[in-house]
């Protein structure tokens, strides 16, 4: 008789543990901080003369903000987002924290007779950064319209130096 409840303690107590494995928690920026990213980037641009679009992705690869510039090409609105969605994506596992070091890493892998597939919403184009938080990426963020990545890029680095001290 006193088997039967400690059973059913034991079991209790082990499906709970089971339960609580299941649950992950994850560091997200703020949407207010999202939007203040992507008014920086296209406020910065705009003061060199370049018309961009900037979008913040998540982790889950969504479109947590998106601004785009007076005048930006239209072609924009979907390349910044391409290109966040290529740092976090691509270069999350091998520590990549811009574009360009997944293109440069990219250009350096030996020639290979496999075809490489085109993964939907991937760029190799230079203008996205990795959003960092203790040394861990939790989101992107794209630039495109300038002319060159480069310039997104910098655009890009302007708006996270600003923001950087509230992303502890």
């Amino acid at each position: 008789m006193l088997r039967t409840p400690a059973a059913l303690l034991m079991f209790s107590l082990g499906v709970s543990a089971v339960h609580a494995q299941g649950l992950i928690t994850m560091q997200k920026i703020s949407a207010a901080l999202a939007n203040e990213l992507v008014g920086e980037s296209v406020a910065d641009c705009a003061k060199k003369g370049y018309k961009v679009t900037a979008a913040v992705v998540d982790l889950d690869g969504v479109r947590q903000a998106l601004l785009r510039g007076d005048g930006a090409p239209m072609h924009s609105m979907d390349n910044a987002y391409y290109k966040a969605y290529t740092v976090i994506s691509l270069g999350l596992s091998r520590k990549d924290e811009t574009t360009k070091q997944i293109a440069d890493r990219v250009a350096k892998a030996p020639p290979s007779n496999v075809p490489r597939t085109q993964l939907p919403n991937i760029s190799y184009s230079q203008g996205a950064i990795a959003i960092m938080a203790g040394g861990n990426t939790i989101g992107g963020l794209g630039v495109s319209g300038a002319p060159g990545g480069h310039l997104d890029e910098e655009c890009a680095r302007v708006a996270m130096a600003k923001i950087k001290d509230r992303m502890k």
